[in-house]
């Protein structure tokens, strides 16, 4: 008998740990526990008035149209301006009930954190599921505390909040070889953001290539899903956005000027933190990480180079992706026949978990759980706020980034220098850096010539001018 004829042993493929009893408890206790978190996180931040960006008010000015079945004019993007001719969002809709019966910026922030949340719910499921308990509930954490969702929980409010729940759902749904569930979860995300529909197209193209040797015909129906989402994103950004807008297609400009070669040291920097201490690099080896090609696409291709970095809320959606390409890969690995492969695999759950960790306690924002003054409301604020009180209800009020949370539940607001022709009743503005000059009255006439403001009070660098 030859060599040739000695049958090699198959690989030993480590089982799963059995889920135990109770097995739909762990993902739903790890929800449970993140949401705590990141409700400390962004209320806390809420609670300092540490605000970078206009985004809570845009928001909120729209969903509060919505809970009042009115058109959902954002006068922060200019008088009048629609916020489905700036960004196609019409998903944010869901939240006015909930904002009807609880009004003001918190319930926004308190519905990111369980949207954030919920998606750990199918993340951790899928990674017990294929992993076994020990290591999905690991997988699981890494997921929840990873630096992209950490990101977009300390950056106010954004729409991206629905897709990431939308992806992890979907994608679980893979994993488990249930495509319609699997279509169904991704349909809504044409809802979410006007670039979501090519995601979702990347979605149906996986499906098929994971159904390709079932029932043929199945995958190409999903194909067909792809290319009506391809087509349904073109729609949207040259018909369905430019007929709410007054210009048309307002971002287009954030792509000219650019290419794949600028910023590039940015860019690989932003690639390795979406591979590596999510994934160690394994997530590679998935098909599951071609959901996350058009949105990596879109911002690298952009001239904006606020796109290219780890920054704020732009990555969140590549989370759930890399993480459940992550446990497919595992999955794939441990059946295989390259020991060294294996072990490393079978290691990465306990890795990615102490990699989160370690950044969660230095360098990300629950690393402000920590300190005191998270729980704690300046003096600072308070005084604000009682000088923004005496702003009445319904008035128009211009006002810049750091006042301007406190009174678009109540105000019409407008963005300072932004107004348009629209003379406003009041004018607020963080002048801490006296960039509106010494006096900011001189500031506001040069802003409306002809009109009087007077200034009523200040406080924490806070200014409030009343016209007349």
């Amino acid at each position: 008998m030859t060599s040739d004829a000695i049958a090699r042993p198959a690989p030993v493929v480590p089982a799963p740990a059995r889920p135990g009893r109770y097995p739909w408890a762990p993902p739903w206790l790890v929800a449970t526990g993140l949401f705590l978190v990141y409700l400390v996180l962004s209320v806390g931040r809420f609670r300092r008035m540490d605000w970078a960006s206009w985004d809570l008010g845009i928001f909120e000015q729209a969903i509060r149209a919505y809970a009042h079945l009115q058109e959902p004019v954002v006068d922060l993007k200019g008088p009048g301006a629609n916020i489905l001719g700036d960004h196609f969002s019409p998903i944010i809709a869901l939240v006015a009930p909930v904002y009807r019966v609880f009004p003001g910026p918190l319930t926004l922030l308190v519905v990111q954190s369980a949207l954030f949340a919920l998606s750990a719910v199918p993340v951790t499921r899928a990674a017990v599921r294929f992993l076994g308990r020990s290591r999905g509930i690991a997988v699981g954490i890494a997921y929840g505390l990873s630096w992209g969702i950490q990101r977009a929980v300390e950056f106010d409010f954004h729409e991206i909040a629905f897709a990431v729940p939308l992806l992890a759902f979907a994608l679980e749904a893979v994993l488990a070889r249930r495509w319609r569930a699997a279509l169904l979860w991704g349909l809504p995300l044409v809802l979410v953001k006007e670039d979501l529909g090519f995601t979702l197209a990347a979605l149906a193209v996986v499906v098929a290539w994971r159904a390709r040797d079932g029932n043929r015909r199945i995958s190409m129906a999903v194909l067909g899903v792809a290319a009506a989402a391809c087509v349904f994103a073109v729609l949207v950004f040259t018909v369905f956005i430019p007929a709410f807008a007054t210009a048309g297609y307002g971002y287009w400009d954030k792509i000219d000027g650019a290419g794949p070669l600028a910023g590039l040291g940015t860019k690989l920097t932003t690639l390795a933190w979406v591979l590596i201490p999510t994934s160690g690099l394994l997530a590679l080896r998935s098909p599951l990480l071609l959901v996350a090609a058009p949105t990596l696409g879109w911002r690298f291709l952009s001239g904006d180079d606020h796109y290219w970095s780890t920054d704020w809320h732009y990555s969140a959606v590549l989370m759930p992706v890399v993480t459940l390409a992550l446990v497919d890969a595992i999955d794939t690995v441990r059946r295989g026949e390259r020991p060294w492969l294996r072990s490393y695999a079978l290691q990465l759950p306990a890795a990615v978990l102490a990699a989160a960790l370690a950044l969660s306690a230095t360098a990300m924002p629950t690393a402000k759980l920590a300190e005191a003054r998270t729980y704690q409301k300046p003096e600072r604020v308070t005084a604000i706020e009682r000088l923004l009180d005496r702003i009445p209800d319904g008035a128009t009020v211009e006002a810049d980034t750091t006042p301007l949370t406190r009174l678009t539940s109540r105000c019409r607001v407008l963005w300072i220098g932004g107004s348009k022709g629209v003379v406003p009743d009041w004018i607020t503005i963080d002048n801490s850096s006296k960039w509106a000059g010494e006096d900011p009255t001189d500031y506001a006439h040069q802003l409306h010539p002809g009109e009087r403001f007077t200034l009523v009070g200040e406080a924490g660098g806070i200014v409030l001018m009343r016209r007349g």
